[in-house]
């Protein structure tokens, strides 16, 4: 027999202080670097990880303080398609059960005698043949895995759903395929989506708005032509300048932004801005002082693009080729 005692030596906060909105039938893309907190933003808003502080309202109810029934009941309105299309299947499990279980925890969407031919008309309304019913994940390719995915995470008919890099694992002409369903079907269904990547391109494609993550905070967020044709965050200005230009004439007049060091450890991140290690404006006020994510001072009350929420104490408009 022996005893495990456990201690906590230290706590990293993985997403520090953010907030935003999201309303009907609109798509949020939240970009930024591995580890920068886009996933646990994920599992915050479907409960699957707690939050240490703070509030996540869904039609003014924090979901935060609710368990059990209440909380089941708002999880059905909220449903997440997850990054990898291979692991997140159950190899064990037939195409049919798989889209099928979210009706065993919520019998009142589809009656058992009427799931069968429920999961059919989700493998159609996806793209799939609806004979591939009785199929197992192995006789599926990568993009028609997502496909299946995407078809249990619309099982339930939810408001919401989360999208935790979805195609970040597939073929880049599967991508295009899988990104024309979720927008057809956002149309259809009248639905909200979060979109999580670390693709420019594909998220400027697909949102309205758009968030910038950087070290668990939103450094940046605006509408897509706010974000990407006049960004004012100088972290968000070098995620552009960073994008691959085909056009040699363009790619000759940008201004390539190169950060230097590494990102700072979540365990400690710098005081103040946590981009000032890497920043080029840093000043002794951004070790001091932590920005708020505000229209900076210079741009309010001015009717143009730049007038959006930047996390800088010198928030100042950088003409990046627009080139994604």
């Amino acid at each position: 027999m022996g005893i495990v005692l456990k201690r906590q030596v230290g706590a990293v906060k993985a997403v520090d202080g953010i907030s935003f909105d999201l309303y009907q039938g609109e798509t949020l893309g939240i970009v930024g670097e591995s580890g920068c907190g886009k996933s646990t933003v994920a599992k915050l808003l479907m409960s699957l990880e707690r939050a240490t502080s703070g509030e996540v309202f869904y039609k003014g109810q924090d979901i935060t303080k609710l368990s059990g029934k209440a909380l089941k009941a708002v999880r059905r309105n909220i449903q997440m398609i997850f990054q990898d299309p291979y692991t997140s299947l159950n190899p064990r499990m037939t195409v049919g059960d798989i889209i099928g279980e979210p009706f065993d925890i919520h019998p009142e969407v589809a009656p058992k005698g009427d799931r069968r031919r429920k999961v059919k008309e989700l493998l159609d309304v996806v793209g799939l043949n609806p004979e591939y019913i009785n199929r197992y994940p192995h006789q599926f390719s990568g993009g028609q895995r997502q496909r299946i995915g995407i078809a249990r995470g619309l099982a339930l008919n939810p408001e919401v759903i989360i999208c935790d890099e979805p195609v970040s694992a597939l073929d880049v002409s599967v991508q295009a395929q899988v990104i024309n369903l979720m927008e057809g079907l956002q149309d259809e269904f009248n639905l909200s989506y979060i979109f999580i990547a670390h693709d420019l391109s594909i998220v400027r494609h697909i949102s309205d708005r758009v968030g910038v993550m950087y070290l668990g905070k939103m450094a940046e967020i605006g509408t897509d032509e706010q974000i990407y044709e006049h960004p004012t965050h100088p972290y968000t200005q070098a995620l552009l300048s960073a994008v691959p230009v085909p056009d040699p004439e363009a790619r000759e007049h940008r201004e390539r932004i190169i950060l230097t060091g590494d990102v700072p450890s979540p365990a400690n991140p710098p005081s103040g801005c946590r981009f000032r290690t890497r920043c080029w404006k840093a000043q002794d006020k951004c070790a001091e002082e932590i920005p708020l994510l505000a229209i900076p001072e210079r741009f309010k009350g001015a009717d143009s693009p730049a007038a959006h929420e930047s996390a800088c104490h010198f928030a100042e408009e950088k003409d990046v080729v627009n080139a994604v």
